[in-house]
């Protein structure tokens, strides 16, 4: 083989190396999707995560992967979202409690939301419940505040956990009523349902999910539900404003689709388009109905705004309390 033959054969296959160089980004890109969940598989959201990536796949995205990095309440998802590429590859799904709560209860924490994220989608509400065993003497939430203030010591409230919008709802509801309520934090709501129903917590505050079918089977009756409006699930069941609370108002928590800051505008957009086309697929409603969820399907600028009326509501509340989260 000759060298001007060789030269020959460079020279025609120029066009077609150019042409491939020439392909747009999204025909070249190999790198899958990663949506990225802060939870064990199993709960709410990875059910969400899982649904919504089933439809992104049948949509046209070759690669579609969930990755559950649980661990440090969420934060370690968090971190791995934050130091990912800006090119809207890495999604975080994530409640609102670690953006808008966590900044005001740790003393340090390693990321910063305007800062490191840009808000992509408000996807879900979850609605939380105000609940207590069947066979206590009290049949509604103004019915308990009456038995609580007849002997003050009855006031414990059993909460999954502390730190989150539920605790600081408690604290609030029981500056409001002055009363002295105690929060109980359990490892979960397995755990809290099953001293609620023994009897060894009068009262407990919880997601809507983990409670509903002991309410249905009767072990459970739910007083009041979190929010400003009643939920279709239990139209019958006032909210706490409905009682005269009015520290439950934003305590229902939220999920909501974030990418790392320096992501382009157009990526950003493209991808709050599939997502909310995604809220509105038949699959990812199956899952939001099985996960107990309430589907929201707003865009970026309006999780953005919700993020910081939240952040206005909650601080002097958390502020109030004086409580700092060490884990």
């Amino acid at each position: 083989m000759t060298l001007t033959f060789i030269r020959r054969l460079a020279l025609a296959a120029l066009p077609l190396w150019l042409a491939v160089f020439a392909l747009p980004v999204s025909a070249q890109r190999t790198e899958p999707l990663r949506i990225v969940v802060g939870f064990p598989p199993g709960g709410a959201l990875d059910m969400l995560a899982r649904a919504m990536a089933e439809h992104l796949r049948a949509a046209g995205e070759e690669q579609v992967l969930v990755e559950n990095k649980p661990g440090a309440s969420t934060r370690i998802s968090i971190d791995y979202v934050r130091t990912a590429a800006p090119n809207g590859r890495t999604v975080l799904l994530s409640s609102n409690a670690p953006l808008v709560i966590f900044p005001m209860t740790y003393r340090s924490l390693s990321y910063d939301l305007e800062r490191d994220f840009i808000p992509v989608a408000h996807l879900a509400e979850v609605p939380t419940v105000i609940s207590t065993a069947a066979d206590r003497p009290y049949r509604s939430l103004r019915e308990y505040i009456t038995w609580v203030r007849e002997d003050p010591t009855r006031g414990s409230v059993g909460l999954a956990s502390l730190g989150g919008l539920l605790h600081f709802s408690v604290l609030g509801m029981g500056r409001e009523l002055g009363l002295t309520l105690t929060p109980v934090p359990y490892k979960g709501g397995a755990p809290l349902v099953t001293d609620l129903v023994g009897g060894h917590v009068p009262l407990s505050s919880d997601a809507l999910a983990s409670q509903m079918e002991l309410h249905r089977s009767g072990k459970v009756r739910i007083l009041a539900v979190s929010g400003t409006k009643r939920i279709a699930a239990l139209p019958d069941v006032p909210t706490a404003r409905e009682a005269g609370v009015n520290a439950f108002d934003h305590a229902n928590a939220a999920y909501g689709a974030y990418v790392p800051a320096g992501t382009p505008p157009d990526v950003v957009q493209k991808l709050e388009s599939a997502l909310m086309t995604a809220l509105r697929s038949p699959q990812v409603k199956e899952a939001v109905n099985r996960g107990g969820l309430v589907a929201t399907g707003l865009p970026g600028k309006d999780l953005r705004r919700i993020l910081d009326e939240e952040r206005r509501f909650w601080r002097p509340i958390v502020q109030a309390s004086g409580f700092r989260s060490e884990d």
